[in-house]
């Protein structure tokens, strides 16, 4: 499992990151009026009759999207305390891409903002967010708050415009899977590791074994290669020189105004200088419907 963003996790949490991608307990509703029962995913968007009934209540003519905490892929409920902890605040590809679907159908809805306050998540999460944007015929806007780096970075890349604070958190080009192991913790105390695998790589990455120089450099292949995607992602999705955005890609992130200057966002502001570019790019005044993961 690749990700962008390291937190703290347990050794249960741990053995779930290595043999499996991080998933998510989120999904998007109209901010404090709609809420939906965890299903399938398609019980995340109200129906084509209530989404109608809601842009008539509120006048809508932009819809906001919050992209706030972790990014994963996809939604799961926490089943225990650690879980509730970890997964306090996030976001799921699936919804966001879902939504923006729904959205850019909408006849009344004339422009998107990706609201951004993320330091990362799942690679895969980000590339999809930002292949979404992408695919939007509207005019689409991330902002980006305290911080949009790492996967939340790449999902904003896919946007028409980038909003930032001079003081955001801008970047974090990398990649991560480094984790801890357990190997001598459990030897001191008395514990024996029985290794029952097919394939020599199988058991490649078990917090409780020691990480061996060949699989090393087998988990670094690949973390190289999803970096590289990354970098060329970024490029393409910016309109930059792919050997200036490796420059940058060290991992290490940076403020607002240095990332204007580099080119990773278009303008410095926040959500009221948004609204005053849609203003502008719609021709009319802008009111926003938000969608937001409930807390």
């Amino acid at each position: 499992m690749f990700q962008l963003y390291n937190p703290q996790r347990d050794k249960k949490v741990l053995k779930k990151i290595v043999i499996a991608m991080i998933v998510v307990a989120a999904f998007i509703i109209i901010k404090d009026e709609i809420s939906w029962q965890i299903g399938s995913y398609d019980d995340y968007l109200p129906g084509e009759e209530e989404w109608d009934e809601d842009m008539e209540e509120y006048d809508c003519n932009v819809a906001g999207i919050e992209l706030h905490g972790f990014l994963s892929t996809y939604i799961v409920s926490a089943d225990d305390e650690v879980d509730q902890e970890m997964y306090a605040d996030q976001a799921a590809s699936e919804i966001i891409n879902l939504t923006l679907e729904e959205l850019d159908k909408d006849e009344e809805i004339k422009a998107i903002v990706l609201e951004i306050d993320s330091y990362g998540g799942s690679a895969v999460a980000g590339e999809e967010v930002a292949d979404a944007l992408k695919r939007v015929e509207k005019p689409v806007v991330a902002v980006i708050r305290d911080g949009g780096a790492s996967a939340a970075y790449w999902a904003a890349s896919g946007a028409d415009i980038i909003f930032a604070s001079a003081n955001s958190d801008v970047g974090s080009i990398g990649i991560t899977m480094s984790y801890l192991d357990y190997a001598k913790s459990n030897q001191k105390e008395g514990f024996t590791y029985n290794q029952l695998s097919t394939g020599r790589f199988k058991d490649t990455g078990d917090p409780d074994k020691i990480l061996t120089l060949e699989e090393k450099e087998l988990l670094m292949r690949d973390v190289k290669i999803m970096h590289e995607n990354f970098i060329k992602d970024v490029a393409d999705n910016r309109g930059l020189d792919t050997e200036a955005v490796r420059q940058m890609a060290d991992g290490s992130s940076m403020l607002g105004q240095m990332a204007w200057e580099k080119g990773l966002i278009d303008k410095i502001g926040g959500l009221y200088e948004v609204k005053e570019y849609l203003k502008e790019k719609i021709g009319e005044e802008v009111e926003v419907c938000w969608y937001e993961s409930p807390r």
